[in-house]
């Protein structure tokens, strides 16, 4: 067999596609996943369903079965939330790890990885939920592509592989991780044949029994085994209790569009949060890569983040609710903060009382998905329960430790989460029309995505793959910024001018997220269908037919 070099030395930029039908996902078999079930005459939800099992099985260095979800569904003429993200276990508080783990910098320690960091998985939660009210197959249809992609093997794609071996260092110790993701001993190779019998098998036992058999049957009984045996916290009586809720999602009109969100515990509102400061400036005056329009962005971005990490926990602990940090006239009074001349260290204000992969499917009757499932930090937690191909999640990290934190740790409390679906909707005469599915993986490059992106579209009229394509940057939590080393190196000097910390990092596979993204051609004529874009930071596709 010909030993090839799987890195490209040249530019291969991606061209949009135009379908009645598509699927837009970070992998190619996912992708075709769920055009196969658009093919059998199912709908959007059917598809979605359909390419997230398989991408927990191509993708498993992003996403897998132990796992978060969120989703936005336009049903043909309304917008639908879900949130199907998990809990703590009920055993979880800050007692429980200062005990267990001790103290650090005079607070409970926090653990990465292990048992210590796994809530409940809701992404089965969100399929069932997501298949009940909108599913058109029945969901044994649904799991057969991911279950033939599991047992057959497939060829590992270039991306997954990078980001397979950099993650084995930390994860290899992990209970379960070796056995099921270091076939031979190690990460698997490019193009290496993989088979996962034990995710088949979980696969298979939910096509012959429900989703709910994922929180109350066998599966169950072996993920609340196998925490007992580790010492993990979560029990068989966390998992029956858990349902994933549909929600009300959160908007903000922007150069005549509306742009949605999942409300809080997710951080979608801060991309929310920055369009709302932006609005208020002529952003299309300025040209769009050079310094102008880049720094008011990062700026905007460093006033949503304030907000946002002071704020945003589980909406039952908040202090203040969406509509208060959205409000007009405060983020009127946020966006005068902002100097043109120079960065600045915004601290959150006071609004008035009052890992991850991303697809976007859309069908030829109107029907619009955008869904987003995450394991977290890649693998997440690296537990992975034995013969089941399910890892765990590690989303226990986005608890804060600190007592006096509204995001502190608490059994039965969902954390703050970085996963958000987005959704673009139009309102003209009275009528509103679905515009674009989208969403950017990626920790908190995600509403920075959101922003970007937007902005390239509706104020540089930028198409959705070169709006995907281009450069971006990212605020860090230390308001640092990294910037891809494709972003114009005047700009990049410009922006340190401006007193901007600026990392320059040549790995946009890890750092700067990736996007997929369905824009509906014609609000009056659907036959002209749709045009789509995959991130070329992935190993993508968007298909359709």
């Amino acid at each position: 067999m010909n030993r090839f070099n799987w890195q490209n030395p040249y530019p291969t930029p991606r061209l949009p596609v135009f379908a009645r039908n598509i699927v837009s996902t970070s992998h190619p078999l996912a992708a075709q996943a769920g055009l196969r079930m658009l093919w059998k005459g199912g709908n959007a939800v059917d598809a979605a369903i359909a390419a997230a099992a398989a991408i927990t099985i191509v993708e498993p260095v992003s996403n897998g079965l132990g796992g978060d979800a969120f989703a936005l569904v336009w049903d043909g003429s309304k917008l639908h939330g879900l949130n199907a993200s998990g809990v703590a276990p009920a055993a979880w508080n800050v007692d429980y790890f200062r005990r267990k783990l001790g103290e650090e910098n005079g607070l409970a320690r926090q653990p990465k990885r292990g048992w210590d960091t796994v809530t409940v998985p809701g992404v089965i939660a969100g399929w069932e939920a997501l298949h009940a009210k909108f599913g058109s197959l029945p969901f044994g249809d649904l799991m057969e592509p991911a279950i033939e992609i599991a047992e057959r093997g497939h060829a590992v794609a270039s991306i997954v592989a990078y980001k397979w071996a950099a993650a084995v260092p930390e994860m290899k110790d992990q209970p379960g991780f070796a056995d099921v993701f270091m076939p031979h001993g190690r990460a698997p190779e490019v193009s290496e044949l993989v088979r996962m019998p034990g995710h088949a098998k979980t696969l298979r036992a939910l096509a012959e029994n429900g989703p709910r058999a994922f929180y109350e049957g066998e599966i169950a009984e072996c993920i609340a085994a196998f925490a007992r045996e580790g010492g993990g916290a979560i029990t068989l009586d966390d998992l029956r209790n858990y349902r994933a809720d549909w929600v009300e999602p959160i908007s903000k009109d922007y150069r005549g569009y509306t742009v949605h969100e999942i409300p809080p515990n997710g951080q979608g509102i801060a991309a929310l949060i920055a369009l709302g400061i932006l609005d208020k400036f002529d952003v299309r005056a300025l040209t769009v890569d050079r310094i102008e329009s880049q720094h008011l962005q990062i700026e905007a971005m460093k006033l949503a983040f304030a907000d946002v990490y002071r704020y945003v926990a589980d909406p039952r602990s908040m202090d203040v609710t969406p509509e208060q940090m959205l409000d007009d006239a405060y983020l009127t009074e946020r966006a005068k903060l902002i100097d043109p001349r120079r960065a600045t260290q915004f601290d959150f204000g006071m609004p008035k009382a009052g890992g991850t992969i991303y697809m976007s499917v859309a069908d030829e009757r109107g029907m619009m998905v955008s869904f987003i499932q995450s394991n977290y930090m890649g693998f997440g937690s690296g537990v992975v329960v034995p013969n089941s191909g399910i890892a765990l999640q590690n989303r226990g990290c986005g608890f804060s430790m600190d007592p006096k934190s509204v995001n502190v740790v608490e059994g039965g409390k969902r954390p703050f989460h970085t996963i958000i679906p987005a959704f673009v909707t139009q309102e003209i005469d009275g009528r509103r029309d679905a515009v674009m599915s989208f969403g950017v993986m990626g920790g908190d490059m995600q509403p920075q995505g959101h922003l970007q992106s937007i902005v390239r579209m509706m104020d540089y009229g930028q198409q959705p793959q070169a709006a995907c394509d281009a450069p971006r940057w990212k605020v860090n939590r230390d308001f640092t910024i990294d910037i891809e080393a494709t972003l114009d190196l005047e700009t990049a000097r410009a922006l340190e001018g401006l007193g901007h910390t600026i990392k320059s990092i040549d790995d946009p596979y890890m750092d700067f997220g990736s996007g997929q993204y369905i824009w509906k051609l014609d609000r009056d004529d659907p036959d002209r269908g749709y045009v789509a874009a995959s991130d070329s930071r992935r190993d993508g596709l968007a298909a359709g037919f």
